[in-house]
């Protein structure tokens, strides 16, 4: 099989890819538990830079090329944005639970669809709205509002979810103009000055073993973005995307074995209309691209 076409390896990296990331996940909510959200959102940024600038190095032209854009403004956009959602998405781990904020999560590829017409100017038909509004559907089920039992804070994963389906259409959006490199480079460096204005003021100190956990999510981080881009390098995008929806499961396995988290019925059947839901969407896409 010919680069860009091995759907099989493809698949296989966007699983470990999963599983990197629920675990960077179950890293996040132990240290945004004990530490400032900024703070270790921050440092992991830190790493993230050095790693994208690493990156770009290597390449062709070096970090100028990689630099190099027609659309700062966006581009920069994209970096606070994603910086912004991730800090939301670590806050909804600490409040919530890992479980119940994946499940919610879960629902950013309809958000894509739905937010696709606006800012992208793509149609979107009747059958991709039905999806969309049974996906809804879903996240009703794991919100439970109208029982007497709605939590507020189940609305934080949604605002993540919000957040990052803005970002990957941003992302779609500068794709036009730019390489995949320079967003990159473009999303870890802008992340990071923003983080590290913001993140300084909440400086703490931290034990010798969180450390060693803060490294450990700086690894994994590096780690799951590289597989990442290796996973799209060997494969279609519309191919391998639906095996990213094992990263809700893996992040479950973890909040129910770490952190004794409980999965309860309605999380299960709303997750489980969410993915379906999605599951089309994606291959409504297919159909049409």
């Amino acid at each position: 099989m010919s680069q860009g076409n091995n759907t099989r390896l493809g698949i296989a990296l966007m699983i470990a890819v999963s599983v990197v990331f629920a675990s960077q996940d179950g890293i996040s909510r132990h240290l945004a538990a004990e530490y400032n959200v900024f703070m270790v959102v921050m440092i992991r940024y830190w790493f993230f830079a050095a790693f994208v600038v690493a990156v770009a190095a290597r390449k062709a032209g070096g970090v100028r090329a990689a630099a190099q854009t027609q659309q700062p403004v966006v581009q920069g956009l994209r970096g606070l944005l994603l910086a912004a959602e991730i800090c939301v998405m670590v806050t909804a781990f600490t409040v919530l639970g890992l479980v119940e904020s994946h499940a919610v999560f879960a629902a950013y590829p309809l958000l894509v669809a739905a937010l696709s017409g606006p800012i992208l100017g793509e149609h979107v038909g009747w059958r991709r709205w039905a999806a969309i509004g049974v996906g809804f559907i879903g996240v009703l089920f794991i919100l439970k509002p109208g029982l007497g039992v709605f939590d507020p804070a189940a609305v934080i994963p949604l605002a993540s979810a919000i957040m990052f389906a803005v970002y990957g259409l941003l992302t779609r959006y500068v794709a036009r103009d730019d390489s995949t490199a320079t967003s990159f480079f473009w999303t870890g460096t802008s992340g990071a000055v923003a983080m590290t204005c913001v993140g300084l003021w909440f400086w703490e100190p931290m034990s010798g073993p969180d450390w060693a956990w803060m490294g450990a999510l700086c690894m994994t981080g590096a780690l799951g973005h590289w597989l990442l881009i290796r996973t799209y390098e060997v494969a279609e995008a519309s191919a391998v995307q639906p095996f990213a929806y094992f990263q809700m499961v893996f992040a479950a396995a973890v909040g129910i074995s770490v952190f004794g988290e409980v999965l309860e019925v309605n999380v299960i059947i709303g997750a489980a209309i969410i993915v379906a839901a999605g599951l089309f969407t994606l291959w409504r896409e297919r159909q049409q691209g």
